[in-house]
Protein backbone atom coordinates (compact mmCIF):
# COMPACT_ATOMS: atom_id res chain seq x y z
CA UNK A 1 0.00 0.00 0.00
CA UNK A 2 1.61 3.42 -1.01
CA UNK A 3 2.75 5.70 2.14
CA UNK A 4 0.13 8.19 1.98
CA UNK A 5 -2.96 5.78 1.68
CA UNK A 6 -1.20 3.30 4.65
CA UNK A 7 -1.25 6.86 6.63
CA UNK A 8 -4.67 7.91 5.79
CA UNK A 9 -5.78 3.56 6.56
CA UNK A 10 -4.12 4.12 10.21
CA UNK A 11 -6.09 7.39 10.78
CA UNK A 12 -9.20 5.90 9.94
CA UNK A 13 -8.55 2.66 12.19
CA UNK A 14 -7.86 5.01 14.71
CA UNK A 15 -10.72 6.83 14.27
CA UNK A 16 -13.52 3.89 14.38
CA UNK A 17 -11.37 2.73 17.85
CA UNK A 18 -12.54 6.56 19.47
CA UNK A 19 -15.98 6.25 18.07
CA UNK A 20 -16.18 2.51 19.01
CA UNK A 21 -14.09 2.44 22.59
CA UNK A 22 -13.66 5.76 23.49
CA UNK A 23 -10.18 7.57 23.77
CA UNK A 24 -9.21 5.14 26.35
CA UNK A 25 -8.93 2.39 24.07
CA UNK A 26 -7.08 3.75 21.14
CA UNK A 27 -3.18 2.71 21.59
CA UNK A 28 -0.60 1.66 18.32
CA UNK A 29 -1.76 -1.84 19.24
CA UNK A 30 -5.06 -1.38 18.94
CA UNK A 31 -4.83 0.48 15.64
CA UNK A 32 -2.51 -2.08 14.20
CA UNK A 33 -5.02 -4.85 15.21
CA UNK A 34 -7.82 -2.86 13.24
CA UNK A 35 -5.45 -1.61 10.62
CA UNK A 36 -4.67 -5.40 10.03
CA UNK A 37 -0.64 -4.61 10.31
CA UNK A 38 1.99 -5.11 12.79
CA UNK A 39 2.95 -2.32 15.38
CA UNK A 40 6.03 -1.19 13.42
CA UNK A 41 3.53 -0.52 10.71
CA UNK A 42 2.31 2.18 12.54
CA UNK A 43 5.70 3.07 13.83
CA UNK A 44 6.55 3.54 9.98
CA UNK A 45 4.48 6.48 10.04
CA UNK A 46 3.86 7.52 13.65
CA UNK A 47 6.68 7.59 15.94
CA UNK A 48 4.53 7.16 18.61
CA UNK A 49 0.61 7.66 19.39
CA UNK A 50 0.60 11.68 20.47
CA UNK A 51 1.67 12.05 16.71
CA UNK A 52 -1.48 9.66 15.41
CA UNK A 53 -3.53 11.40 17.32
CA UNK A 54 -2.36 15.04 16.10
CA UNK A 55 -2.87 13.90 12.40
CA UNK A 56 -6.14 12.70 13.03
CA UNK A 57 -7.15 15.80 14.81
CA UNK A 58 -5.34 17.84 11.75
CA UNK A 59 -7.02 16.16 8.88
CA UNK A 60 -10.79 16.23 10.91
CA UNK A 61 -9.98 19.72 11.12
CA UNK A 62 -9.27 20.35 7.06
CA UNK A 63 -12.20 18.58 6.73
CA UNK A 64 -14.64 20.18 8.96
CA UNK A 65 -13.34 24.02 8.58
CA UNK A 66 -13.60 23.45 4.34
CA UNK A 67 -17.28 22.75 4.71
CA UNK A 68 -17.86 25.48 7.69
CA UNK A 69 -16.20 27.77 4.84
CA UNK A 70 -18.76 26.84 2.58
CA UNK A 71 -21.78 27.10 5.10
CA UNK A 72 -20.17 30.81 6.71
CA UNK A 73 -19.13 31.95 3.61
CA UNK A 74 -17.29 34.98 3.77
CA UNK A 75 -18.60 37.16 1.40
CA UNK A 76 -22.46 36.61 1.16
CA UNK A 77 -22.54 39.58 -1.78
CA UNK A 78 -26.03 40.33 -2.87
CA UNK A 79 -28.16 37.22 -2.11
CA UNK A 80 -31.18 37.29 0.05
CA UNK A 81 -30.50 36.79 3.86
CA UNK A 82 -33.19 34.79 4.11
CA UNK A 83 -32.04 32.20 1.07
CA UNK A 84 -28.56 32.71 2.64
CA UNK A 85 -29.00 31.71 5.89
CA UNK A 86 -31.68 29.13 5.46
CA UNK A 87 -29.07 27.49 2.78
CA UNK A 88 -26.49 27.72 5.45
CA UNK A 89 -28.54 25.50 7.87
CA UNK A 90 -29.35 23.03 5.15
CA UNK A 91 -25.50 22.96 4.08
CA UNK A 92 -23.83 22.34 7.59
CA UNK A 93 -26.71 19.70 8.04
CA UNK A 94 -26.46 17.68 5.37
CA UNK A 95 -22.46 18.15 6.06
CA UNK A 96 -22.94 16.76 9.25
CA UNK A 97 -24.96 13.65 8.12
CA UNK A 98 -22.48 12.85 5.02
CA UNK A 99 -19.92 13.02 7.33
CA UNK A 100 -21.04 12.14 11.30
CA UNK A 101 -17.43 10.53 12.01
CA UNK A 102 -15.67 13.76 12.22
CA UNK A 103 -18.45 15.78 13.36
CA UNK A 104 -19.22 13.39 16.27
CA UNK A 105 -15.47 14.42 17.41
CA UNK A 106 -16.99 17.98 17.53
CA UNK A 107 -19.93 18.12 18.32
CA UNK A 108 -20.53 14.77 20.62
CA UNK A 109 -17.43 14.68 22.67
CA UNK A 110 -16.16 11.59 24.18
CA UNK A 111 -15.68 11.41 27.84
CA UNK A 112 -11.53 11.71 28.14
CA UNK A 113 -11.14 13.67 25.37
CA UNK A 114 -8.00 14.96 24.92
CA UNK A 115 -6.94 18.57 25.82
CA UNK A 116 -5.01 19.07 21.81
CA UNK A 117 -8.71 18.07 20.70
CA UNK A 118 -10.66 20.14 23.08
CA UNK A 119 -8.09 23.04 22.05
CA UNK A 120 -8.48 22.89 18.22
CA UNK A 121 -12.36 22.65 18.51
CA UNK A 122 -13.12 25.74 21.21
CA UNK A 123 -10.42 27.92 18.89
CA UNK A 124 -12.53 26.69 15.66
CA UNK A 125 -15.90 27.25 17.34
CA UNK A 126 -14.39 30.92 18.01
CA UNK A 127 -13.21 31.05 14.63
CA UNK A 128 -16.77 30.45 13.17
CA UNK A 129 -18.32 32.64 15.64
CA UNK A 130 -16.66 35.29 14.26
CA UNK A 131 -17.95 34.79 10.75
CA UNK A 132 -21.13 34.49 11.98
CA UNK A 133 -21.06 37.64 13.75
CA UNK A 134 -20.17 39.01 10.29
CA UNK A 135 -23.01 37.27 8.42
CA UNK A 136 -25.57 38.70 11.18
CA UNK A 137 -24.03 42.12 10.91
CA UNK A 138 -24.34 42.44 6.80
CA UNK A 139 -27.88 40.49 7.38
CA UNK A 140 -29.28 43.09 9.46
CA UNK A 141 -28.13 46.03 7.70
CA UNK A 142 -29.72 44.23 4.60
CA UNK A 143 -32.76 44.14 6.78
CA UNK A 144 -32.20 47.09 8.48
CA UNK A 145 -32.80 45.45 11.62
CA UNK A 146 -33.34 47.46 14.93
CA UNK A 147 -29.59 49.17 15.93
CA UNK A 148 -30.11 47.46 19.15
CA UNK A 149 -30.04 44.12 18.12
CA UNK A 150 -26.94 42.83 19.95
CA UNK A 151 -25.46 40.57 17.46
CA UNK A 152 -23.07 38.99 19.39
CA UNK A 153 -26.14 36.99 21.29
CA UNK A 154 -27.51 36.82 17.80
CA UNK A 155 -24.33 35.26 16.57
CA UNK A 156 -23.86 32.80 19.63
CA UNK A 157 -27.93 31.51 19.17
CA UNK A 158 -27.13 30.89 15.75
CA UNK A 159 -23.93 28.64 16.31
CA UNK A 160 -25.18 26.72 19.49
CA UNK A 161 -28.89 26.25 17.42
CA UNK A 162 -26.67 24.87 14.91
CA UNK A 163 -24.80 22.54 16.95
CA UNK A 164 -27.46 21.29 18.60
CA UNK A 165 -29.19 20.59 15.53
CA UNK A 166 -26.32 18.89 14.33
CA UNK A 167 -26.45 16.76 17.58
CA UNK A 168 -29.85 16.06 16.52
CA UNK A 169 -29.21 14.56 13.17
CA UNK A 170 -26.28 12.82 14.60
CA UNK A 171 -28.48 10.86 16.73
CA UNK A 172 -31.53 10.64 15.27
CA UNK A 173 -30.77 11.38 11.51
CA UNK A 174 -34.47 9.88 10.55
CA UNK A 175 -36.20 12.81 12.42
CA UNK A 176 -34.39 15.51 12.60
CA UNK A 177 -33.60 15.89 8.87
CA UNK A 178 -31.76 18.96 7.50
CA UNK A 179 -34.90 19.56 5.35
CA UNK A 180 -36.93 20.07 8.26
CA UNK A 181 -34.44 21.75 9.65
CA UNK A 182 -33.66 24.02 6.94
CA UNK A 183 -38.22 24.30 6.61
CA UNK A 184 -38.13 25.34 10.26
CA UNK A 185 -35.42 28.24 9.64
CA UNK A 186 -37.15 29.18 6.63
CA UNK A 187 -39.78 29.88 9.15
CA UNK A 188 -38.37 31.62 11.81
CA UNK A 189 -36.56 33.77 9.00
CA UNK A 190 -40.13 35.09 7.75
CA UNK A 191 -41.38 35.47 11.58
CA UNK A 192 -38.49 37.66 11.85
CA UNK A 193 -38.93 39.49 8.78
CA UNK A 194 -42.98 40.19 9.23
CA UNK A 195 -42.09 41.37 12.65
CA UNK A 196 -39.48 44.36 11.49
CA UNK A 197 -41.98 45.31 8.72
Amino acid sequence: MPPEQRREQLIDSALRIILEQGYAGVSVEAVARAAGVTRPVVYDHFPNLAQLLQALVEREERCSLAELDRVVPRDPGERDPTELLADSVSRFLTAVASRPATWRLILLPLEGTPAIIRDHVERNRARILERIEELVRWASDRWELPEDLDVELAARAIRDLGEAAGRMVLTDPERYTAARHEAFARSVLALLRRADG
